[in-house]
């Protein structure tokens, strides 16, 4: 199988970690798109949930946000026994091993949120609104508050995402900015646009609408990545 067909990509900044395990899954040939969203996660859900499988995630509670473009943050500092979709949220932050947190997206983009220190994650979606509201900082001080996280010791890490001249605002480079005023040193993006290349990625404005979407899944392994300054 070539690379293009992979059903999954990983960035390197995230495999460099140890016990992180994380996905970004691709286009799916063969299954029919839509306009309505249920609808074709439906259709992506027995893919979706097969990459879940081939990274070792599948059996851990599915953690995921409603997605509002808004710029709450929902915080599980409790393991959760079942999958759980938290309401009026766009962005997930947890401290907890053994569960994995998923944000779907099509031409936003996923930031992958690392803390080897303190061995939390997070994962936010981050389009223009969310991005113009500042879902990434706030993210990363409820990491600081709940989690005792420091930027400076975090990786961020940025997905594919819809930029310039095929979207009108780089919020790519705005959640860069972002990052780097809180002082996060480890920032993360590879300026790939989902609107360049539809034999890999959706995008929804490439496509006018009527697509599919991509899951970021991010966990933390049963092991810590290290051993906590608490």
């Amino acid at each position: 199988m070539s690379d293009a067909q992979l059903p999954a990509e990983q960035f390197a900044a995230l495999s460099a970690v140890p016990r992180i395990i994380h996905g970004f899954t691709l286009r799916v040939p063969g299954i029919e798109m839509s306009h309505d969203k249920a609808d074709v996660l439906a259709r992506l859900d027995s893919v979706h949930r097969s990459i879940r499988a081939d990274h070792a995630v599948s059996t851990m509670p599915f953690i995921t946000a409603q997605q509002i473009h808004g710029n709450e943050i929902a915080v599980v500092n409790v393991s959760p026994s079942a999958d759980k979709c938290f309401a009026d949220c766009d962005g997930i932050i947890t401290d907890q091993r053994g569960i994995c947190l998923g944000i779907y997206v099509v031409d936003c983009c996923a930031v992958y949120l690392v803390d080897p220190v303190r061995s939390a994650i997070g994962l936010v979606h981050s389009g223009k609104k969310g991005t113009e509201s500042g879902i990434v900082p706030n993210a990363i001080k409820a990491m600081t508050v709940h989690f005792g996280s420091r930027p400076s010791d975090l990786i961020v890490q940025l997905s594919p995402c819809i930029r310039p001249p095929h979207y009108e605002i780089d919020f790519a480079g705005e959640i860069v900015r972002q990052c780097r005023a809180l002082g996060v040193n480890s920032i993360h993006d590879n300026g790939v646009c989902t609107a360049c290349d539809l034999t890999r990625y959706y995008s929804y404005r490439a496509e006018k609408g009527r697509t599919g979407r991509m899951l970021a899944f991010l966990a933390l392994d049963y092991s810590s990545l290290s051993s906590p300054a608490r």
